[in-house]
């Protein structure tokens, strides 16, 4: 429910303490599953357009997507894919097939777990040993990260985009036949069922298996998209943006625009002019390289209706250049969720008039925030930020411990974020609460980083930290005490780091400095805040 200004409403409650989304009741029974949902759209205009492959330059109409995803289906089952806890594991792009895998898993009622293509092999690993696919899936230019994941696995390779010999390919599975009454699999309360399995991490950088169920939540935030809106996401299908653009796209039947390349300026602007794109949802990141990107005009963005961004802060200043690019006010919204909810949790339609906000809440989601001791706190002060949205959660895969870390006996998740209400209910974040940074779109935890530097001879102490830019987030930067007697410079430590980690988003692009102690908190423990503050101090004065 929006108001008169196109805002959602945000209503709090001053007894309890708790800020509360507008109520809403959903269109859809509790025993569809999403993949029923889709399967019904794509059955109406089967000739319409329904993907578009920028890249590839492929173009497949909805009758074509629907057909494929059933033969995917129907493959699933007849490989004996019938319980909750048989598993597809993707790695993968966004290339012309990968949506007919997500849509056949959907219609068959299996779970997929999707890894970033971009990870390196011993995470990639760590995450699908935590779910032990059974098939996997993967770009034929990422084989040779998964033969031995598969092998380890003892399970099947099939290739998305892309041939290897001796390995079974999706083109192979569409040659499936179909049975003339196909239908998707049907379950009591489908919308409880485990849909997909993204990616996340604890405050110790334990890899960690999250599940998603068939909540409507995933989209009926988007339910203002249209038959005439053409939609982009530039995120993978392991990042739940790209997720929610999957379904979003099956659900309201949009025009679904995809390309393998990542993210540039000049590649979204082409896309823009060639393509008409009218919703798109991209990184805080992307913002600030559009906003400052001196070949930008507003003519080349004309068609864009919604362009939402998560994920991360952006100035103040980037944000109105960027609106100075859009047709009007509330186009430029700023999007505030968790891969653990499934959902955008607000949204900000008034970036002109409430910059630094992400936003009130969307329908049926309450908020509180909390102190350290577990009170709850009015407008304006600061606290942790618990959540609930009234959905089922089967929690981390595997991971009891964790689940009870995140969601508390009440229902409400603990997100991890420090943030406040102002007196007009819109959300403030101000920072993590744990140590997660960001650096060009990929998730690291300084701590990792601190092992391996620890591993070098020379080293006594060391304190990992992010300097961030609003280009590129949270670059790696490294303050090291050497041992007593021991020779070390900012070179060794960064090639250091670069020999022992292979991803590059991990290696210190913000710098080393060697210094004689690291400032430590009250119980001895190292303060990140104060070392990274010396380390700022010290390259300012520089």
């Amino acid at each position: 429910m929006l108001d008169l200004n196109g805002n959602p409403t945000t209503s709090y409650d001053a007894r309890l303490k708790i800020w509360s989304g507008a109520k809403e009741q959903s269109y859809y029974n509790d025993d569809l599953t999403i993949g029923q949902i889709i399967f019904r759209q794509l059955q109406s205009e089967p000739q319409r357009i329904f993907q578009i492959s920028h890249s590839e330059n492929t173009r497949l109409t909805r009758s074509q997507m629907l057909v494929n995803a059933a033969k995917v289906s129907e493959y699933l089952r007849q490989q004996g894919f019938s319980k909750e806890t048989h598993i597809v594991g993707i790695l993968a792009r966004n290339t012309t097939h990968l949506a007919a895998l997500g849509y056949g898993c959907m219609f068959n009622g299996t779970t997929f777990h999707a890894v970033n293509p971009n990870l390196d092999e011993r995470t990639i690993c760590m995450l699908f040993d935590i779910t032990k696919p059974q098939l996997l899936c993967c770009d034929a230019q990422d084989y040779d990260k998964m033969r031995n994941v598969a092998k380890a696995l003892s399970a099947k390779l099939l290739t998305i985009d892309g041939s290897i010999a001796g390995v079974k390919s999706i083109l192979e599975v569409f040659k499936t036949t179909l049975p003339e009454d196909y239908k998707p699999e049907s379950f009591d309360r489908g919308i409880d069922r485990t849909l997909a399995i993204l990616c996340s991490s604890g405050t110790t950088g334990t890899p960690k298996a999250v599940t998603l169920s068939n909540s409507r939540k995933i989209f009926e935030a988007h339910s203002y998209l249209s038959l005439n809106d053409v939609q982009y996401a530039p995120s993978t299908l392991d990042w739940l943006t790209g997720l929610i653009s999957l379904i979003t796209a099956g659900v309201y039947g949009t025009l679904r625009l995809i390309s393998k390349e990542p993210f540039s300026p000049a590649h979204f602007l082409t896309m823009c002019e060639q393509h008409s794109i009218s919703w798109a949802i991209v990184a805080a990141s992307h913002i600030a390289m559009l906003a400052n990107n001196p070949d930008v005009n507003a003519k080349q963005l004309r068609s864009l209706r919604h362009l939402l961004f998560a994920g991360g802060h952006t100035l103040v200043a980037t944000l109105e250049k960027m609106r100075s690019y859009l047709r009007g006010d509330g186009i430029l919204r700023n999007a505030y969720g968790m891969t653990e909810l499934g959902t955008c949790v607000s949204c900000n339609y008034s970036t002109h008039t409430k910059p630094s906000s992400v936003g009130r809440l969307m329908p049926n989601v309450r908020m509180r925030v909390v102190n350290e001791t577990g009170e709850s706190l009015g407008p304006n002060a600061v606290g942790e930020l618990y959540c609930e949205h009234g959905q089922h959660w089967s929690g981390y895969f595997g991971n009891a411990v964790a689940t009870s870390e995140m969601r508390d006996a009440e229902g409400w998740f603990h997100t991890g974020d420090l943030g406040y209400f102002d007196e007009d209910n819109y959300l403030h974040i101000v920072e993590r609460k744990k140590d997660m940074l960001k650096f060009v779109g990929m998730m690291y935890y300084p701590h990792e980083i601190e092992e391996v530097i620890a591993q070098m001879p020379q080293v006594a102490e060391v304190c990992v930290f992010g300097i961030w830019n609003e280009i590129e987030g949270d670059a790696a930067a490294a303050s090291v005490v050497a041992k007593a007697g021991c020779q070390v410079n900012a070179r060794n430590v960064q090639d250091f780091v670069a020999q022992k980690i292979s991803v590059d988003y991990k290696h210190l692009h913000g710098g080393v400095q060697i210094v004689p102690v690291l400032a430590k908190s009250a119980n001895g423990k190292v303060n990140r805040h104060a070392v990274k503050a010396a380390y700022l101090k010290s390259v300012e004065h520089n």
